[in-house]
């Protein structure tokens, strides 16, 4: 566990680290906000982009994962790594060959997901009112955004397959960029 003079010391460092590279924090933010920007104006690229993105992520850890499990052909549980590593190859096989229907496969997950999402906060809401005091409504709401995000993009399917994973890819991106030349520029201004 980290004590409080560790922890102290460590956001310290990071803060340090911040103030001397801000330039490349800044260029990182830039280049996030603009990917964000492009992945709105073009969503279904931006969907694609993401399926083939994931594709040669699952590919190439497969891959890894098989050559270590080789490499420890000898350690426990040796079958279940080689399967999992295979299954990673399939996954990013398949996700390569067919990365349009990889698409729709991929928006009809991320609506369970924002689904399952949505009860889970709308419960722990429930669940934890009186300790939340006026913030358990807050996360009640929450919890009724994603379940309305879910029903919109799979009552919407197979047509918001083309733009749900590149919008919400968008935000992130574009929040992430943000946030980014937000860090840069205060970290700038506590420079000088």
């Amino acid at each position: 566990m980290t004590s409080p003079e560790e922890f102290s010391r460590m956001q310290s460092a990071m803060s340090q680290a911040v103030k001397e590279h801000w330039k490349a924090f800044l260029f990182e933010g830039i280049l996030l906000a603009v990917l964000g920007i492009a992945a709105l104006i073009l969503p279904p690229l931006a969907s694609l982009a993401t399926a083939i993105f994931l594709g040669w992520m699952f590919l190439i850890s497969g891959i890894g994962g098989l050559i270590v499990t080789y490499w420890a052909r000898s350690t426990p549980g040796f079958w279940w790594s080689l399967i999992s590593a295979a299954l990673a190859v399939l996954a990013g096989g398949i996700l390569l060959a067919r990365p349009i229907q990889a698409v729709l496969t991929l928006t009809i997950v991320l609506g369970a997901y924002f689904l399952a999402e949505g009860v889970a906060t709308i419960m722990y809401a429930l669940e934890h009112r009186r300790e939340l005091s006026s913030r358990w409504s807050w996360l009640l709401i929450a919890g009724f955004v994603d379940i309305a995000i879910s029903f919109m993009v799979i009552a919407g399917l197979p047509s918001s397959a083309e733009w749900a994973i590149g919008v919400l890819v968008g935000i992130n991106l574009l929040f992430g960029g943000a946030t980014l030349i937000g860090m840069a520029l205060a970290a700038r201004k506590s420079n000088t």
